[in-house]
């Protein structure tokens, strides 16, 4: 097994280096995500870990939440109205996907549903069996959902020339060995915590969520150096990646296209819908596009964060999405499951 994970994070990191090299954008997350993906669809005998990806996320957690100083969370409080219709529009993005699932996807509608929530993959995947849902095409929608958006949006930034000015952390702070040490301790703590009480991207939110309340107060311990968090990305590109294999892109290929058609318009529909939010805020429009687009915390937090373009915001969207999608997903596929056996029962009746 331990020639598996070297073998996986040789790939991996060789990726990243290319990308380096080619001047990728996000070379230490596009690199790893698709040398990885393109060697495990090839049959090459590599795995990664869930530790690998936690730690991922924790880098991820802990750098954002180093940027909620009190001004920031000012800010963003004032964004609420605009943050609110994000979610509500990532909710109607799920309903076009799923209609577009249901009809040209070969699948019933349970599994359609949950396929195109915009949520985490595996949280999706649990709601999915709960309602016994085939958990197989759920989870392999979203991680294509993830590689197509990770991969689409950077490089459209940088097509368009799109970079930005907000401030890093390391311009803020300082390093201090001891604080790092802390900062280690009280984020890890929490990290587990939120992992043993089940929580959604529990090593994202847990650290995050204590690295916001130490910079909220403006107890500053440490900043997190720039090597570390392209360890971060490393990891979760290849975290990424990992979850295709050689038989990915053959189990229902007619679905996986549909998927990535309806991918492709909700993609489209976020640059749009973006530059409407932009027209009536003083947001800029590649935050927004960051912001609304149907991937996932850690990645387009990533994104910001590297292309200095608003981090806290695009990350305080990107939350308030999880937390509205996660509570609203199963009720609302009760309720249009109901009002469609309801219209099924008035056509069968009218026949």
């Amino acid at each position: 097994m331990f020639v598996k994970y070297l073998t996986g994070f040789l790939v991996a990191l060789s990726g990243a280096l290319v990308a380096v090299w080619l001047s990728i954008p996000l070379p230490w997350l596009i690199g790893s995500l698709l040398l990885t993906a393109i060697t495990k669809t090839a049959g090459v005998n590599s795995t990664s870990h869930t530790a690998f990806r936690n730690i991922g996320q924790w880098v991820i957690g802990t750098s954002l939440g180093l940027y909620f100083t009190p001004e920031v969370l000012d800010i963003i409080g004032g964004y609420s109205p605009f943050i609110l219709i994000g979610v509500i529009f990532a909710l109607l993005l799920g309903i076009n996907g799923s209609l577009i699932l249901r009809k040209w996807g070969d699948v019933d509608f349970k599994t359609a549903w949950f396929a195109s929530a915009i949520g985490g993959a595996s949280e999706m995947a649990n709601l999915a069996e709960k309602n016994h849902a085939r958990t197989d095409l759920v989870a392999s929608a979203h991680s294509l959902r993830m590689i197509m958006v990770v991969v689409s949006v950077p490089f459209a930034f940088k097509f368009l020339n799109i970079s930005g000015n907000f401030p890093g952390t390391e311009t803020l702070y300082f390093f201090n060995t001891s604080g790092f040490i802390k900062l280690i301790v009280l984020t890890s703590i929490a990290g587990w915590v939120f992992k043993k009480l089940s929580l959604p991207n529990a090593w994202v939110l847990g650290p995050l969520l204590v690295s916001v309340l130490l910079t909220g107060n403006d107890t500053i311990l440490t900043y997190l150096p720039s090597e570390l968090s392209k360890i971060g990305q490393l990891f979760i590109g290849w975290s990424l990646g990992d979850k295709f294999g050689p038989d990915f892109f053959k189990k229902a290929p007619r679905y996986l296209s549909v998927v990535a058609i309806s991918n492709t318009l909700n993609i489209v529909l976020a640059f749009g819908f973006s530059y409407l939010l932009f027209l009536v805020s003083d947001i800029p429009f590649p935050t927004l596009v960051l912001s609304n687009s149907p991937g996932g915390i850690a990645e387009m937090a990533i994104t910001a964060k590297v292309l200095s373009l608003g981090a806290p915001i695009v990350t305080a969207f990107h939350v308030s999405r999880m937390v509205f999608v996660l509570l609203l997903t199963s009720p609302l596929y009760h309720l249009f499951e109901k009002k469609l056996k309801s219209n099924a029962y008035i056509t069968h009746r009218t026949d």
